[in-house]
């Protein structure tokens, strides 16, 4: 995969391609991230890439020109596919996992970063396959919306994850939340870890795991199951745990 980053601070960047999963990733030539400021391609000897709002208002608003002129070179420069084309904007559609493994099918993905007001508009008509957003909150620039996004995206690429069944099992990969975790020592300050992890029955371990995943989510992202297609089996948990609580809040009445 090959990937494209607009962004006026380059070394914001440059811990996050050069440590961990990406650094690993593009040492591996799974992928190659790429940093262009897109300033070099302003129009003027000032390199200006914004300037005030028609109309008024406040702050700066990114001009087009640069934006497009950069993106115009890279697609030619790396013209064997048309690539996605994201916009980090909190008035985009909010990034989900399933965006992710949409994302990580494709060969070359471009994220634009931007900074001040806003964007010019016809960078989001004309230019733009994507917008995404990673919650409903503002920050300063895209550069850490897009860190997150690209991270989530290698991730999931053939070969970075030293355990391939990582990204299968993680949350929002299966429509639940992730099970608990535990690890050595088997009691630690009196707390144990559940006997059934310890029992070397991978049955019953996964039958554990995939209750406590289903658990985890009711009571933290009931949402989730809305969309999903309970079996019988989880229907009969559900319906356990409900009872649970009601018992319990009649008790504490």
């Amino acid at each position: 995969m090959r990937i494209d980053v607009l962004t006026l601070f380059p070394a914001m960047f440059q811990g996050f391609v050069s440590e961990s999963i990406i650094g690993k990733a593009i040492d591996k030539s799974a992928v190659s991230v790429n940093l262009i400021n897109f300033r070099d391609y302003a129009h003027n000897k000032h390199s200006t890439v914004d300037d005030y709002p028609y109309g008024g208002g406040g702050g700066m608003v990114l001009k087009p020109e640069p934006v497009f002129t950069a993106i115009e070179a890279l697609v030619s420069e790396a013209s064997r596919s048309k690539p996605r084309i994201i916009l980090m904007c909190p008035q985009g559609t909010p990034y989900t996992q399933e965006i992710a493994e949409h994302l990580a099918e494709e060969e070359h993905l471009v994220f634009i970063c931007g900074h001040y007001e806003g964007y010019d508009e016809r960078i989001r008509e004309h230019l733009v396959t994507d917008e995404l957003s990673i919650g409903d909150y503002v920050l300063t620039g895209g550069e850490l919306p897009a860190m997150v996004v690209i991270d989530s995206v290698v991730r999931l690429l053939p070969g970075v994850l030293g355990n391939e069944t990582s990204a299968v099992t993680d949350s929002f990969s299966t429509g639940l939340l992730e099970h608990p975790h535990y690890t050595r020592p088997a009691e630690f300050r009196g707390w144990k870890v559940p006997d059934v992890l310890l029992s070397g029955h991978h049955g019953h371990i996964d039958a554990w795991r995939h209750r406590e995943s289903l658990r985890r989510t009711w009571l933290r992202r009931p949402e989730l199951l809305r969309a999903r297609m309970l079996n019988e089996q989880e229907k009969a948990w559900i319906s356990e745990w409900e009872s649970e609580r009601h018992m319990s809040d009649e008790r504490h009445e």
